[in-house]
């Protein structure tokens, strides 16, 4: 049995691990939007520092205060860039994930009725968009409790997904605790889903993407326009498509609302949806769905 501690180096390894999708798609695509715009940190939120993460000042410092600029960038994400990305799957008809930040969806009745009348799946992102690295665990615990109560409320039934992203090395074992989760997303260590299991408890974890993902506009080695993105992505898709020739995979898409949602990005994002959407044998679905699917025929 493992130690609660140890690593999985091994996962699929050389086995023949044949995954049949539905429809025999050679291909589950799937699309996920962040939505934290609200929760970052910020005095107005009682925190000590602004935020430094993931908007158009790349390398920003923390400040001890009020951030305006920082402020105003994420507002930009609520504000519009949710709108244009709504607007895009609505019209390409593609079903998506959202990692909603539980103080980020209180902000915002208007998203959060966009959401539910367009039946988008909503995963917990966590109940503040901050870095849990260092946050005590109980806190942590408090935090998970006010997310899933918060997306409840809203949505009329709690989140069966969870991601925290800035998440610590107790995050996964709050959600073993808690018992009530389909799947757990933060990892990035494999193509397909997996079982852990722990104390005789088990957890679907369906990897996520840092690398298929518009945070690498705002990185020092990342994105620089459009075709770049457009261009990993597509080199991704094809390559996990040719794979599932024999051995069909999962790929994951990352996007925020601030970041895809401006103008000069967006276009990239419509010009991979066109090209996902004319493969017959690509199944683009919610986590949700992948997760039901993995449990249902794939339950050890």
């Amino acid at each position: 049995m493992k130690k609660k501690n140890s690593r999985n180096m091994i996962g699929y390894g050389s086995r023949k691990f044949k995954v049949e999708w539905p429809n025999k798609a050679r291909l589950a695509l799937q699309i996920v939007l962040n939505y934290e715009e609200g929760a970052e940190n910020t005095t107005l939120n009682g925190d000590k520092y602004s935020e430094n993460f993931l908007s158009e000042i790349i390398g920003a410092k923390p400040i001890k205060g009020r951030h305006i600029n920082m402020e105003s960038l994420y507002e930009y994400g609520s504000r519009r860039g949710f709108w244009r990305l709504h607007k895009l799957f609505q019209k390409k008809k593609i079903p998506i994930t959202i990692f909603g930040v539980g103080m980020a969806l209180e902000k915002n009745p208007d998203v959060c009725k966009a959401i539910k009348e367009a039946n988008y799946e909503v995963a917990s992102h966590g109940w503040r968009w901050i870095d849990y690295q260092n946050i005590k665990k109980p806190i942590e615990k408090k935090h998970m409790k006010l997310a899933i109560d918060k997306i409840k409320k809203i949505f009329g039934k709690r989140p069966l997904g969870w991601y925290t992203g800035r998440c610590s090395p107790n995050t996964r074992d709050l959600v073993f605790e808690e018992g009530g989760f389909l799947y757990d997303s933060d990892s990035y260590s494999d193509d397909l889903p997996y079982w852990e299991i722990r104390n005789k408890k088990k957890l679907l974890i369906i990897p996520y993407t840092l690398d298929n993902n518009d945070m690498r506009f705002t990185t020092n080695q990342g994105f620089n326009t459009g075709d770049h993105f457009f261009s990993y992505l597509k080199d991704s898709f094809d390559t996990l498509y040719e794979e599932g020739k024999e051995n069909p995979k999962m790929m994951s898409v990352g996007l925020h609302c601030r970041l895809i949602g401006r103008p000069g990005r967006i276009g990239s994002l419509k010009k991979f949806l066109d090209y996902a959407l004319k493969f017959n044998d690509v199944w683009i679905c919610k986590r949700i769905d992948i997760a039901k699917h993995w449990i249902k025929n794939y339950p050890s």
